[in-house]
């Protein structure tokens, strides 16, 4: 049950990114408009033109700015999820142990995996839980980003934020480092679902970053970045 769970974690998180993406949500942000944009979506876009009017009207710094401070407000989450991680992997060996044990009783092998759980104090779901918080903190940002009316009247280097780049070096930047992202987080992760995603996402952010306003490729660039240097210092080998 457990295990088929975690297969179906990389398929939620690939219609969550779809549904984050319609179309639908490139309305005008309205406070008044409901707990999403009020709560949520408003107060991002603020701060997100606050930093812009600190950097004289550069909308690409200010993405990156609260990109950056984001990712470090999820952080302990992102810690938890790491932990619970390294708690799973310490116990895999006894794991396959019991697998082959009871190769041909599966509810022997269920009971005496939840026992083994127990023995360890060991929450299978607590990895997923942190990810669940995650998601919508990210996508509030996602349209923040997409939503603010100033974003898309505004250029950063060569690129029109509000329209697609004509150069196409956003939308290859943003799948080489989806691919890079999903390469590092790898290492933890063998021998599972995720493996079939590695190349699966940066071909769909591929498309994606071609046919969205630049503002949103250079947002996922960004954050993909701070997860490869976050991966690596968190799953890095350990030197004895």
């Amino acid at each position: 049950m457990i295990r088929r769970f975690y297969k179906l974690i990389p398929l939620g998180l690939l219609v969550l990114l779809l549904s984050a993406c319609s179309p639908t949500q490139f309305s005008p942000i309205d406070p008044n408009n409901g707990i999403w944009d009020k709560y949520f979506v408003y107060p991002l876009s603020s701060v997100l033109n606050w930093f812009a009017d600190m950097l004289w009207g550069q909308y690409g710094l200010s993405i990156l700015i609260v990109t950056v401070i984001i990712r470090f407000l999820v952080l302990p989450l992102t810690l938890k999820q790491y932990r619970s991680s390294k708690q799973m992997q310490a116990i895999q060996p006894e794991l396959m142990k019991i697998k082959e044990k009871y190769k041909d009783n599966p509810q022997k092998q269920q009971e005496e995996t939840m026992k083994l759980f127990q023995k360890h104090n060991v929450n299978p779901l607590a990895g997923c839980l942190p990810l669940l918080v995650q998601m919508p903190i990210l996508i509030a940002l996602y349209n923040a980003i997409m939503r603010n009316g100033e974003i898309a009247n505004h250029s950063f280097l060569w690129m029109e934020l509000g329209k697609p780049d004509p150069f196409y070096v956003l939308p290859v930047l943003a799948a080489l480092t989806t691919y890079l992202q999903q390469k590092v987080m790898s290492t933890q992760v063998s021998n599972s679902p995720m493996q079939a995603l590695l190349f699966i996402f940066p071909v769909l952010i591929f498309v994606m970053a071609m046919n969205f306003p630049a503002a949103l490729p250079l947002y996922w660039v960004y954050s993909n970045i701070f997860t490869i240097i976050q991966s690596y210092i968190l799953y890095r080998p350990s030197k004895k």
